[in-house]
């Protein structure tokens, strides 16, 4: 019998809920020799910022019990550049292409929202966790009132639906969720990393030059499931789920927790066929337990 795989994200058809976290799959050309991106329901590109950014000193990257830090600092080449050759690219595949946008300030976010604007994009993603300069630093994503306002005045230059992606590190996921909501936002995307730290005992001395990282990987899975729950039952928007998803099981713990979508990120640098492989086990899945079409699972948890 036939099974629906295909979801509905704010709107847009993806084939299958699958897509790949900002940052772990380049634009996409990087793993193209490994995965077939036509079997994605989305891929999900680095962030794009204005300019280049150089991003932070190395070391940047480093490996902690059941995954990584990073504080890569979203090195990327600039908006210019990826027009001319990522979304060319990505275009050749069947899949769906969600943009992940960054910028140090609100003008920057809505420079690249206005020129991805008229791109054959499908959707894009907002990492509200860079650092704000003009707030000392601070995330977007951690106050709700800032939140709100960056989701409603990106809305009123996108011409894509909006997904937001949200920090863990907050006190309540449920209130930046709301205020995402209550901003336009389309869908949410969550948990981007949680913020960490590592030393080196024998140098007495950080192992990551910009002190922390953010932590991803198997480790973080149960606080992701938690607080894609906690969203689920906060807002009415679809979320994209992610955080340390490794196999089917995890893939479909998410969606039973609420999501209608996943994200596979860290995964991807130990086996970068896990997406594929993730595609097939939710099949597999549905088979076995004779599930027609997988919004029946969404959220099913509490069913």
């Amino acid at each position: 019998m036939m099974r629906r795989r295909s979801v509905k994200v704010a709107g847009v058809e993806w084939k299958n809920p699958v897509t790949v976290a900002s940052g772990t799959f380049g634009s996409g050309a990087e793993y193209s020799e490994f995965v077939d991106l036509n079997r994605l329901g989305a891929v999900t590109t680095k962030g794009v910022a204005n300019k280049p950014w150089e991003g932070n000193p190395t070391p940047r990257v480093a490996e902690v019990y059941g995954g990584m830090l990073n504080a890569v600092g979203l090195q990327n080449p600039g908006i210019e550049l990826f027009l001319k050759r990522d979304i060319p690219f990505l275009k050749q595949f069947d899949t769906r292409i969600v943009v992940n946008v960054c910028g140090h300030s609100l003008d920057e976010y809505l420079d690249v929202v206005k020129r991805l604007a008229d791109e054959p994009i499908d959707m894009m993603e907002i990492n509200i966790s860079c650092p704000n300069v003009k707030e000392g630093g601070i995330a977007f994503g951690t106050d709700p009132k800032g939140v709100e306002t960056i989701t409603s005045e990106i809305k009123k230059y996108a011409k894509q639906p909006v997904i937001m992606k949200l920090s863990p590190n907050v006190t309540s996921i449920a209130e930046i969720a709301r205020a995402a909501e209550a901003g336009g936002a389309d869908a949410v995307s969550l948990i981007n990393t949680i913020t960490g730290m590592k030393i080196d005992i024998n140098r007495r001395s950080f192992v990551l030059a910009n002190k922390t990282g953010g932590m991803s990987g198997p480790a973080v899975h149960p606080v992701a499931v938690r607080m894609v729950y906690e969203t689920a039952h906060a807002v009415n928007i679809p979320i994209i789920g992610m955080g340390g998803i490794t196999n089917a099981a995890d893939a479909i713990e998410m969606i039973l927790a609420g999501a209608t979508a996943v994200s596979v990120g860290t995964a991807n640098f130990v086996n970068p066929k896990t997406t594929e492989q993730i595609v097939d086990g939710i099949a597999e899945y549905m088979d076995r337990y004779g599930v027609k079409d997988i919004s029946e699972l969404v959220g099913a948890v509490d069913r």
